[in-house]
């Protein structure tokens, strides 16, 4: 009984450090105590996932999640060089072990740490992502292959050569554009908002913010676009239409008393309604191509 008891105890221990790696201490003892667990099978591995598929065996779940623990703990390794904790990047890990182990089928011929590999991955990368900086560097697909990939394939860390750019957009199927910008982006580096020394006249990052209750300043370049759009764009583009387009679209869209109908223009001009529409619709897209941003 008592040997019973300190199986169970440690198992419980084990459970605990799935969801939180420092529930063990640090994380060197973590790492000492699941690379001690022993690996499974490929028996006990297919009987253990028949049992959590067929029955919903919870106690078979638990036991293929930490014998794979240190499955995690590699592929954590290899991301240590983004800074962010060891053990956030184990945690995370883990969470996508668990997902592979829900989702692990044993009839497909293929072991649970193939399977679970690509699992773990995903959801280290997505912890990456959200957390590495405070301005995001990766958002599209393209983006996010290039993140995760261009460190390994920049040689030495160096600029990147025009041969180089084109043999890297071609292996990763991305654009040259795509390469050339996650470079920059990667080459950057975090700046403290807050100073660095407690001179008064030094002028830090937090300097340079709008105060409370000011406009942002890109509100206000934004508003002097629309304005400008208002103004001389409208004029221009009214300027590159016909007589009758020009006459057709100030009378319906530029008149204070709501102007006037398809049919009032139509008897003006001596055409049907329809065909006043058609040119009111062939006006107004050559006025929004006019008034686009170049």
């Amino acid at each position: 009984m008592k040997a019973a008891s300190i199986a169970t105890d440690r198992s419980n221990a084990l459970a605990l450090a799935v969801a939180n790696p420092g529930a063990l201490g640090t994380i060197d003892a973590y790492i000492s105590t699941v690379n001690r667990l022993p690996v499974l099978s490929a028996e006990r591995e297919t009987d253990l996932a028949r049992r959590l598929r067929d029955h919903e065996d919870l106690e078979a779940a638990r036991e293929l999640i930490l014998s794979h623990l240190r499955l995690v703990v590699s592929v954590a390794r290899q991301y240590l060089g983004y800074g962010l904790p060891h053990a956030d990047l184990i945690q995370e890990g883990n969470v996508g072990l668990m997902k592979a182990v829900k989702r692990f089928d044993p009839e497909r011929g293929v072991r649970l740490v193939s399977f679970a590999v690509h699992w773990i991955k995903a959801e280290i990368h997505e912890y990456i992502v959200r957390n590495w900086r405070m301005v995001k560097v990766a958002t599209t697909k393209a983006q996010r292959k290039l993140f995760f990939n261009l460190r390994s394939m920049r040689p030495d860390g160096q600029t990147l050569a025009s041969e180089q750019v084109d043999h890297i957009a071609e292996e990763l199927n991305v654009r040259r554009e795509d390469v050339r910008e996650m470079e920059v982006r990667l080459s950057g580096r975090d700046l403290s908002l807050e100073g660095q020394d407690d001179d008064e006249d030094s002028f830090a990052p937090i300097a340079y913010l709008s105060d409370e209750g000011r406009e942002e300043p890109t509100r206000v370049l934004a508003r002097k676009a629309h304005t400008a759009l208002e103004g001389e764009g409208l004029t221009q583009a009214l300027e590159g239409l016909d007589a009758r387009s020009r006459r057709i679209i100030e009378a319906r869209w530029l008149q204070d008393d709501g102007g006037l109908t398809l049919h009032d223009l139509a008897a003006e001009f001596g055409v049907s309604a329809e065909r006043i529409r058609q040119i009111e619709a062939a006006a107004l897209k050559k006025m929004r191509g006019a008034l686009a941003p170049a």
